[in-house]
């Protein structure tokens, strides 16, 4: 399976790691591993490639036992559903052998390498769209037809439930984000009645299905998989962030989502109810984003104190200016034309000591180095001195913290005001609205000051300029 990856050199969890394996190999008549790569991507799990004799296998395994222990779904009910969807005709990896305590490498199973990659970006580059689609369809159509009684202890999903304990979890986290509040309101006052429950896979998108050239050859991750209902798989699969490069297609960044939806009714999908399908694309827009704040307190907590896991806590900004997108279509007409508020001092201001570029006469920057030019010097550091030494993981690691650095700089200098703890509440609770005078463009301007703080180049930043910016 390939993904970005990272050769593994002499240090002592590669080592452990090694050693961990080669016992459970041996388990089922293998040699012990060579050539131990860490894949990069996976915000949850950690993935390793390796070889055993003639077999290419990947690893698959909670970076921590803590973490591990905060699942619903374990990873050997992963691996038992994994089979049970294989035998269903679905196509996803072999499981070759699942870890054991005595191991000493945590929670994790091993199984056989498919081929292809992965990679969004390679696939949005070679695949034939219309194909590939209908190909994803039909892989989703026929996870939805395996029979529930067979997969073993999957969590059961009620959409009520889920969204009251979404709900909870984001007052949890501070409750003061506005455009969280908008959603969450209209989320209550639209949950759809209950559907009949098929298996979900819970995260079907691009960059968890496998391509080999231009053909898909098999569906990974299933570790938020759940009995529920299969319009939520349907919907997340068009969720913007899982557009990658291609925003102006809806659907899996391959085509309009009614191509999407009728390819899955073709292939024997249930017929899909828009409403429904609208609820689902809010909702998991809406989980992720909630999911995002989550990260800091994994991190805080201890089960993963990764710099990966905070720079992803930081994609908060992009749900949130994906669901104003969303959402404003049910604003009154004047106050979708109501200009945007002009940024104040502390959305847009430069910090002390620096003048941006292009100021009246391009003055010289004067007095004492600002926190702005001290991280733009590490950064430049960085990227001189300590790349050229790294590989592998290092790479990786190295370019998450560069993005870490760009976005304490870009916020240090544009002040954002991402939180408004009075107006979530009102929000909330039905006070105001879209159409409350000006919470709409307050709104757009925080979505836009925040994003171009966080994630400056996160495609639908220039859709919603090229929107919102012409009033």
């Amino acid at each position: 399976m390939t993904r970005s990856t990272d050769r593994v050199r002499a240090e002592p969890t590669s080592n452990t790691l090694a050693d961990g394996l080669a016992r459970a190999l041996a388990r089922v008549g293998l040699p012990p591993p060579v050539a131990l790569e860490r894949l990069s991507g996976g915000a949850n799990m950690e993935s390793w490639r390796l070889q055993a004799g003639g077999n290419r296998l990947v690893l698959r395994r909670a970076p921590s036992m803590a973490m591990a222990a905060q699942r619903e779904f374990s990873l050997r009910d992963e691996a038992r559903l994994i089979r049970a969807v294989g035998a269903a005709g679905v196509m996803v990896p072999q499981i070759v052998v699942e870890l054991q305590p005595d191991d000493g490498i945590g929670a994790g199973f091993v199984m056989r390498s498919i081929a292809g990659s992965a990679d969004p970006v390679t696939i949005l580059s070679v695949a034939d769209p219309g194909t590939l689609l209908s190909e994803i369809a039909q892989a989703l159509a026929a996870i939805h037809r395996v029979d529930v009684g067979a997969v073993g202890d999957v969590p059961v999903m009620e959409s009520a439930e889920a969204l009251a304990g979404l709900g909870k979890r984001f007052l949890d986290y501070g409750g003061d984000r506005p455009v969280l509040a908008l959603a969450l309101h209209w989320l209550q006052a639209n949950i759809p009645a209950p559907a009949t429950p098929r298996l979900v896979h819970g995260d079907f998108r691009l960059g968890n299905l496998m391509v080999d050239d231009g053909r898909l050859s098999g569906v990974l991750d299933w570790e938020l998989a759940h009995i529920g209902d299969p319009v939520e798989d349907l919907a997340y699969a068009c969720m913007t962030v899982w557009r990658f490069s291609r925003p102006d297609r809806p659907a899996l960044g391959l085509g309009a989502i009614i191509d999407w939806l009728s390819a899955y009714e073709t292939a024997g999908g249930d017929p899909v109810d828009r409403k429904r399908f609208r609820f689902w694309l809010v909702y998991r827009t809406f989980w992720w984003a909630v999911s995002c704040l989550g990260m800091g307190v994994t991190w805080r907590n201890g089960s993963d104190r990764s710099l990966e896991r905070l720079v992803i806590g930081r994609r908060c900004a992009e749900q949130e200016l994906d669901l104003l997108l969303m959402l404003e279509e049910s604003a009154p007409l004047e106050e979708r034309r109501r200009p945007l508020p002009r940024p104040g001092a502390e959305a847009g201001a430069p910090t002390s000591g620096v003048v941006a570029a292009g100021s009246a006469g391009d003055v010289a920057n004067i007095g004492e180095p600002s926190a702005s030019e001290l991280l733009t010097a590490v950064a430049e550091w960085l990227a001189s001195d300590v790349k050229p030494l790294v590989s592998g993981r290092g790479h990786f690691n190295l370019a998450v913290a560069r993005n870490a650095l760009g976005i304490v700089q870009r916020e240090l200098d544009r002040r954002p005001q991402a939180s408004d703890a009075a107006l979530a509440a009102d929000l909330l609770a039905g006070r105001a609205d879209l159409g409350t005078p000006g919470v709409l463009a307050r709104l757009r301007r925080m979505a836009l000051d925040k994003i171009a703080a966080d994630r400056p180049k996160y495609p639908a930043h220039a859709m919603a300029r090229a929107r919102w910016e012409r009033n």
